[in-house]
């Protein structure tokens, strides 16, 4: 099948008028010569790839953590109707077999592939080895020095599915960690109260991931800079942010989106309250959390993740006057570079998955296809 007259935002970064290819599920031909006669004429519509969100404990009710495999898959359809068409499911600062738990129930997802669901692509493994000052909505109860051999028998356990790992740089061993892990998997800077000689050692040591950035971390301060200069000045490392609104100013979004120039990777963080109605009171790794005029705290009022979708990130940055290329690609490619699936999704090109998202042009509609299927 093809379609035609498309706006098409293409593995060049770039959008381009032309049509595309969906065969087997595939994409085929993007931008060809030829065009049969018979493809879908999509009159000027914008194309993106189906968005990708690597920092999402849970929504509808559900939470990663909870080890529920039906509770999963209901995530995974409601991430499918908001665009998501991939996504790698964060755990929280929990007991190893609580989160080997949750870790096997995502092998089964990836194994059952159900249909109207989007795609697990990986695992975010969200603590324990984190600082008790910058621990935010962590449960202290259950943080943990950074422990190499426990973190790769949750790896071994759950088939590598754990894509990105978070350490805080200043634990004891910390850089001893990532230079192991990095061999494994993506290893983020995350809940830190880190100099910036703690966060530089560690990006030395293989960091490539800063974990909803600004939050959980010191600020930027001329005489005792922090991690996030450490990982702007490596241009290896990728940085996450929440766009819900709520998280993080739109200025310090945008000076984001200037320091790590083409770095950027948005994320939702959504906890089980996402599509939930306002009042609802949730668990939240043991601790409980409250929607109150959209934003969720807990009962101390501290910011513990957000009720919004990637989708609604992504339309945010926009009228934040982001530009529409950085923000789609900080949706999609970046993303899936995170998780070290770049060559299956997160652009349209020839012989990955057809996850693509069919926009109106000002990006207030959209028509959400998986493996080339319309949802």
């Amino acid at each position: 099948m093809f379609y035609k007259n498309a706006r098409i935002f293409t593995s060049d970064f770039q959008f381009h008028m032309g049509a595309f290819e969906v065969k087997d599920g595939l994409f085929g031909a993007v931008l060809p010569e030829h065009v049969p006669g018979d493809a879908i004429d999509l009159q000027g519509a914008t194309v993106i790839p189906g968005l990708i969100d690597v920092h999402s404990h849970g929504n509808s009710g559900a939470d990663f953590s909870d080890g529920d495999y039906e509770g999963l898959k209901k995530m995974a359809r409601f991430y499918a109707q908001c665009g998501v068409t991939s996504f790698a499911p964060a755990s929280m600062t929990l007991p190893y077999d609580v989160l080997a738990k949750a870790f096997a129930t995502a092998v089964e997802l990836v194994r059952e592939a159900p249909q109207g669901c989007a795609r697990l692509m990986g695992i975010q493994m969200e603590g324990p080895f984190f600082s008790y000052k910058k621990r935010g909505a962590q449960n202290a109860d259950y943080l943990r020095e950074p422990d190499f051999e426990a973190f790769r028998k949750l790896w071994e356990g759950c088939n590598g599915l754990v894509k990105i790992v978070d350490v805080a740089p200043e634990l004891p061993g910390a850089a001893e960690f990532v230079a192991k892990a990095r061999g494994l998997c993506t290893v983020s800077i995350a809940h830190t109260d880190c100099t910036y000689d703690d966060a530089k050692a560690a990006v030395d040591a293989g960091v490539t991931h800063l974990t909803h950035m600004y939050n959980a971390m010191p600020p930027i301060h001329h005489r005792n800079p922090g991690a996030i200069p450490a990982a702007v000045e490596n241009p290896a490392v990728q940085a996450e942010i929440i766009c819900d609104g709520f998280h993080i100013h739109p200025a310090a979004v945008r000076l984001a989106f200037t320091m790590f120039k083409n770095r950027m990777i948005l994320v939702s963080d959504s906890g089980r309250c996402a599509g939930q109605p306002e009042g609802t009171a949730f668990d939240l790794g043991g601790q409980m959390g409250y929607l109150r005029g959209g934003v969720a705290r807990l009962a101390d009022g501290t910011i513990c993740c957000s009720a919004a979708n990637l989708w609604g990130c992504l339309t945010n940055v926009l009228s934040w006057n982001i530009p529409e290329e950085e923000a789609v690609r900080a949706a999609t490619y970046n993303p899936a570079k995170a998780l070290g699936v770049q060559d299956k999704v997160g652009s349209i090109a020839e012989g990955k998955y057809a996850d693509f998202l069919i926009c109106a042009p000002d990006y207030s509609a959209k028509r959400v296809f998986i493996g080339g299927v319309e949802q």
